[in-house]
């Protein structure tokens, strides 16, 4: 069979509308060979995010960013992303958009539910989430910083203006003058720490003597302790102790009126028959003194003793 022109220039066109159609999926990274299914997530921000990122899968690249547009709806940014169909993805799958390194720039990663049996099929919507990279954590955490570093700069300033304003001719002629004092009274110090030196090098037999001394005191105060600590303190405290019960328990008795002691303290009637006998006493030793003759008579001649007579006190009493 002769192949006619005809069909060989049909055979030329069809292959090279074949080999570009092949082609621009190449370049879009779309393999004719290989089947895809398409899905889609939404973001409100997709920054560093471009077309053509990869997608990853356990940190396996299973698909990659076809398009990025504007949601008519929502005003949200729907990403869709084209993912090899050999790989199950369930419906309740997230898609993370991530930092893969410095200058690796944003990907997606998808996180599967391996409890959710439901697989995606081509049009469906995952989950979307966002992890902040190393260099969005930078700047959150620089953030706060540059805003307390704008305070202290602005207070810095502000206080750098006050001194400026206070230190004028005067003030900062008096401040020469303080710190000229201030060197006077440092030098005038340093003197003294000489006079001081000189006193104690002038003093050392002294003052070593002073310490020998203390020394010896110290040595005795440790020998007076030991002393102490062998005279068996606990036990003269405790007798001590029982001494004093006792001295209370007298005490008690004395106030209750027990015993002789007791009575003689509390017993109003034994006081007023001593009140009494001191009393008759009294005027015993006074007749004594006054008529002794009654009371030892000495006579040679055999003369008569006087009569009894009471004293004055006593006959008034009867």
């Amino acid at each position: 069979m002769k192949i006619t022109r005809e069909i060989k220039t049909a055979i030329l066109v069809i292959a090279s509308i074949l080999l570009f159609i092949w082609g621009y999926s190449f370049l879009k990274g779309r393999d004719l060979l290989t089947s895809y299914k398409i899905l889609y997530a939404e973001y409100d921000n997709v920054e560093g995010l471009g077309a053509s990122a990869p997608i990853t899968l356990n940190g396996l690249v299973i698909g990659k960013v076809t398009e990025i547009k504007f949601s008519d709806r929502s005003g949200k940014l729907i990403v869709e992303m084209q993912i090899k169909s050999d790989f199950p993805i369930s419906k309740s799958s997230v898609a993370t958009i991530y930092e893969s390194g410095l200058i690796g720039g944003k990907q997606i990663m998808i996180i599967p539910n391996l409890k959710d049996q439901e697989m995606t099929v081509t049009g469906d919507h995952l989950q979307s989430s966002i992890k902040l990279g190393l260099t969005d954590l930078a700047a959150e955490k620089l953030a706060p910083l540059q805003v307390k570093l704008d305070k202290i700069l602005i207070g810095a300033d502000q206080m750098i203006t006050g001194i400026n304003n206070v230190l004028d001719k005067k003030g900062q002629q008096d401040l020469k003058d303080a710190l000229s004092e201030l060197t006077q009274t440092i030098a005038q110090f340093h003197k003294a720490s000489e006079s001081v030196n000189g006193m104690l090098a002038d003093n050392k037999t002294n003052i070593k003597g002073i310490v020998t001394d203390f020394h010896k005191v110290s040595s005795n105060f440790a020998s007076v302790s030991d002393s102490l600590k062998q005279a068996n303190l606990g036990k003269t405290a405790k007798d001590l102790q029982v001494t004093l019960k006792r001295v209370d328990e007298i005490m008690a008795g004395l106030n209750s009126g027990k015993g002789t002691a007791g009575k003689l303290l509390k017993d109003d009637a034994l006081y007023s028959n001593l009140t009494q006998t001191s009393k008759e006493l009294e005027l015993l030793l006074q007749d004594l003194r006054l008529n002794p003759t009654r009371y030892v008579n000495v006579s040679l001649f055999g003369k008569k003793n006087k009569p009894y007579v009471a004293p004055a006190e006593t006959a008034d009493k009867k």
